[in-house]
């Protein structure tokens, strides 16, 4: 008993002294960034520069409050991020600053969603009106969505030992079914809408003949329009490039400039030495980041008293205030009534991001969109997703911008309850029992099977939550509800199918979406403002790191145990009724 009682200490004494150390760490660590930040240079522009941007993975919409929000504190990597807002306005901006004369793009490891990128080759696509150039080069791997964005480019390279994607698109599910059955897991379904695949991992081993026609349906759209842009862009027919796809054709880099893919091979020094030439520069090459490049300010002008609020909605849909990276209903309910009850603000434009969420924060925010919405001209731009609660909170919009690639749709709700009574009960041994002041007290328990009675009262919440869900479609969409429900039904769609069914009025990304916001206020000068507010960068840090330094003072064996069981609390939130997409489709 000794002998346990000391070591037991040991070991409390030992994690505390490993949560005060890596603490320790943690705070030196938001103290050098700290440093870092505020003593920056100014940024000087010299003659002759190249805007230089790397893609990556991470590409939120907004770009983040702490520039190193999401790194990994402990390998001090400090690449900062900047968002789609910032790039789409620095390529605005070069295109009218004479001291940069083209844009050097390189491909990275990671790409953001397809929605993004498309928004970023449009932008290229206007800044070549200017006469500068637009160089592409990938370094290692070129996959078909960074190949996408380079073919906006009027010169794209590959490395000699690059490989290049040229394969078309699949979707690929994993589905749980089994897995849970030898684990004693049964989920337990409710929802509406024949399409609404969100659950079927857990209740199936393979997809159902609507999941399969839904995913066809909107990935030949996507593909046809991808091949249509790509074609046009290299000079070849989407009938060659299918052939290049179906035979495999692309093999090697040489192959890819065989069949007119890529311009040519090139090392990064050789990329380099042109790009001195390009841009007029005789001695070293002026490269300037895109993240320096947001702090040079444009010409200064008297900024205009009339403002257009853009409410930028990027991720899950949550109760509460949430975080930086998703969409509170508290919080963005709040940021959208600033919007409508500031005199200056003459029209918002509510750009969505997201796959969806809870069902009812969704309505939350939807309440603010339909007040605002009869104040002002409400435009709504969609990204890469904007379906399920994503789609539910923008419905009342007076506008909807739509890009091709979007996703969207997925009108439909479900509920989702594990039952874990045989994993308890049989693998682990573990039992529960209960004692209640009415018969259905503990309903919503993870550890026993739903009642038939409960089951139909989770059933009436759904189809009441799918009603409502319909009903709002059908009065900001202005069409019959019969007729959202045949389009409903959990199914996603296309951007171009949306423009088709109703569901999208315009094709177009967030500028396009502003200017037809300042055409609606009758606007001819004005400034945009961004919602909601931002949080406190270093509160928003220490909140990304708690979860590193819990895990960290966790012992070795425990970290596995701790990482399985929040899964399995994961679930438990699904009890909520859900408007979500069934997956996040990425387009490689």
């Amino acid at each position: 008993m000794k002998s346990f009682l000391k070591y037991t200490l040991a070991t409390i004494v030992g994690v505390f002294i490993s949560f005060l150390l890596i603490s320790f760490f943690l705070l030196g660590t938001l103290g050098i960034m700290s440093s870092m930040m505020t003593s920056e240079k100014p940024v000087e522009i010299r003659d002759n520069s190249v805007l230089y941007f790397r893609l990556s993975a991470n590409v939120p919409e907004r770009t983040p409050a702490f520039p190193f929000f999401g790194m990994d504190p402990f390998n001090l990597n400090l690449q900062t991020v900047t968002g789609l807002n910032d790039i789409l306005a620095n390529i605005r901006k070069a295109k009218e600053d004479d001291r940069i004369k083209g844009i050097y793009l390189e491909a990275g490891t990671g790409y953001p969603g397809i929605g993004t990128v498309e928004e970023i080759r449009n932008a290229l696509l206007d800044f070549k009106t200017s006469g500068k150039f637009v160089l592409f080069y990938c370094p290692g791997i070129l996959l078909q969505s960074a190949y996408y964005l380079g073919t906006a480019a009027d010169t794209l390279y590959l490395n000699p030992a690059g490989t290049m994607q040229f394969t078309g698109l699949r979707s690929e599910i994993m589905f749980y079914k089994k897995a849970l059955e030898k684990l004693g897991v049964r989920v337990q379904v409710v929802k509406h809408g024949k399409f609404k695949s969100a659950v079927e991992p857990f209740i199936r081993d393979h997809m159902s003949k609507e999941n399969r026609e839904q995913i066809r349906v909107y990935m030949s759209s996507i593909w046809g329009y991808l091949l249509d842009s790509i074609g046009t862009a290299r000079d070849l027919t989407p009938e060659e490039l299918n052939r290049l796809a179906d035979s495999l054709l692309i093999d090697s880099p040489q192959a890819a400039v065989k069949y007119g893919l890529v311009d040519g091979i090139r090392y990064r020094d050789e990329v380099l030495d042109e790009l001195k030439q390009l841009s007029g520069t005789s001695g070293k090459l002026h490269l300037i980041s895109m993240s320096k490049y947001t702090k040079v300010q444009p010409k200064k002008k008297s900024l205009p008293e009339d403002k257009i609020a853009i409410v930028y909605a990027f991720g899950d849909i949550v109760m509460g205030d949430g975080a930086d990276n998703n969409i509170g209903a508290k919080r963005f309910a709040n940021a959208i009534r600033k919007a409508r009850e500031d005199s200056s603000v003459k029209a918002i434009v509510l750009r969505v991001n997201s796959p969806g969420g809870s069902a009812l924060a969704s309505d939350i925010i939807w309440r603010e969109v339909s007040l605002a919405e009869q104040t002002k001209p409400v435009v709504a731009s969609m990204g890469t997703y904007a379906a399920s609660g994503g789609y539910y909170i923008l419905s009342p919009a007076d506008s909807v911008f739509t890009l091709p690639v979007t996703l969207t749709g997925s009108i439909g709700v479900f509920g989702l309850i594990p039952d874990l009574q045989k994993l308890m009960n049989d693998k682990l041994g573990i039992t529960f029992d209960v004692e209640k002041t009415n018969r259905y007290a503990d309903f919503g328990s993870l550890y026993r099977p739903l009642s038939p009675g409960e089951k139909a009262f989770l059933t009436t919440q759904i189809e009441n939550t799918y009603k409502m869900f319909v009903d709002h479609v059908s009065e900001g969409r202005d069409l019959r509800p019969s007729y959202v429900d045949s389009i409903g039904q959990g199914r996603v769609w296309s951007g171009l199918n949306a423009l088709q069914n109703g569901l999208a009025d315009a094709r177009g990304g967030l500028y396009d979406a502003v200017d037809a916001a300042a055409g609606m206020a009758g606007l001819e000068t004005y400034r945009t403002v961004d919602y909601p507010k931002q949080k406190e960068p270093f509160q928003e840090m220490m909140k990304q790191l708690a979860g590193e330094v819990r895990l960290m003072t966790l012992p070795k064996e425990l970290r596995q145990v701790w990482s399985t069981w929040q899964e399995l609390t994961a679930l438990k939130k699904k009890y909520t009724i859900q408007a979500r997409m069934p997956f996040i489709p990425e387009i490689y």
